[in-house]
């Protein structure tokens, strides 16, 4: 049984690879014919956009870039979501598609990955014999309240 899971989610990760692969394939298709240029030229700007460097300063590790990070998710949606409504008025169905279902799962993936990190955790710390702190849940607010002595 563990290695029918395991090619299944191997399965599903190559299905998924591949889809994200064609419809970067598409938008940047889309792109080229949008800016007049071709194919390798659109594909340069959307990697010199997003590009990321790993940069050392005062002895500290970061990685730095062009776009700032609460930027490149909604940019990298919205560009999806213009191929898609592209392709959507010029009545190709099968390109729709992928770039619909691509920008549903850049959409959902928070929540998945938080999902999927929850319940792996979960398994673990019961696997271990120990229970998950209680803090570790991300809708809970904690906070301390003290009285001022008037």
């Amino acid at each position: 049984m563990p290695k029918l899971t395991v090619a299944v989610a191997f399965v599903v990760l190559a299905v998924l690879a591949s889809t994200m692969t064609y419809t970067g394939f598409l938008v940047i298709g889309v792109l080229a014919d949008h800016l007049g240029t071709g194919r390798v030229m659109a594909g340069l700007l959307l990697g010199a956009l997003f590009a990321r460097f790993p940069w050392i300063r005062k002895g500290k590790l970061r990685i730095v870039g062009l776009l700032p990070k609460p930027v490149r998710r909604p940019l990298i949606v919205s560009i999806l979501a213009l191929c898609l409504l592209y392709f959507l008025s010029r009545g190709e169905y099968e390109p729709a598609a992928f770039t619909g279902f691509v920008t549903a799962f850049l959409l959902t993936f928070p929540w998945l990955r938080r999902a999927m990190f929850d319940r792996m955790l979960s398994s673990v710390f019961k696997f271990a014999g120990r229970s998950p702190s209680d803090s570790a849940d991300d809708r809970v607010i904690e906070g301390e309240f003290r009285e001022k002595k008037d």
